[in-house]
């Protein structure tokens, strides 16, 4: 496994557009393997994400099994006339085996929280239909809810830090909320619909084998429009 960072040059008109559009983006990532990456079956699968800072610098991470080259970004969207490579890769296999129970970690996770409703108008017997949550209560709801399986926990405030009246025991802010509607084509039908957001906070491994897997086959779904991929730094 790999883990991938590459600065876009947002003042190039390409790095901009693909920025806008999670579908080119997703297509550029493809293109950075000989073969398109699978998106079924039980193996590891290629994330992205794309993290922007307050200070307008973007940054695209990518998780895949095979070791990608993104010579194609650089020409369109990063620094093509530096002598650097323009991306750095990292032995991602190595980290993820060096990771054990009880370890604590600060994560960020962009993911799209969802839930499946019936309309009122619907019938008993109808099938639910998926929607986003909309509001942070929700979405941190939602998070909470993939722990076990995820193998890990959020940790919680201790009981002098929480302000109990909005209910924020956990070490994690909900940021970035950002409905997303876009088309794949000009000949596609329907267009993708989904909200998108980042969690920061802290959390504590609990199911090791778990625990890699979430790192490795993402959390949610949209993942291939930049979605799913949680990432770890160490506690500060």
């Amino acid at each position: 496994m790999y883990l991938t960072r590459f600065r876009l040059n947002t003042g190039r008109p390409r790095a901009r557009r693909l920025l806008g559009s999670p579908h080119l983006m997703h297509g550029a990532v493809n293109l950075a393997f000989p073969e398109p990456p699978p998106r079924g079956g039980q193996g590891p699968r290629v994330l992205w994400r794309v993290d922007m800072n307050a200070e307008g610098r973007a940054d695209l991470y990518v998780v895949s099994p095979q070791r990608p080259d993104l010579t194609h970004l650089v020409e369109q969207a990063g620094w093509p006339a530096l002598d650097t490579p323009g991306w750095t890769t990292f032995d991602y296999g190595g980290f993820l085996e060096r990771l054990a129970v009880g370890g604590t970690w600060a994560f960020r996770l962009t993911a799209n929280p969802v839930h499946y409703v019936r309309r009122p108008q619907d019938p008993p017997d109808a099938p639910t239909k998926r929607t986003a949550h909309v509001t942070p209560r929700h979405q941190l709801a939602w998070l909470l809810k993939q722990e076990e399986r995820a193998g890990f926990e959020i940790v919680r405030k201790p009981p002098e830090r929480r302000l109990t009246e909005r209910g924020d025991e956990c070490e994690v802010l909900v940021r970035d909320v950002m409905p997303l509607r876009f088309k794949k084509g000009a000949k596609s039908g329907e267009p993708v619909r989904f909200t998108r957001v980042t969690f920061d906070g802290r959390l504590r491994v609990t199911d090791l084998a778990a625990f890699r897997r979430t790192l490795t086959h993402g959390l949610g779904k949209a993942k291939a429009y930049g979605c799913g991929l949680m990432t770890l730094a160490p506690v500060t």
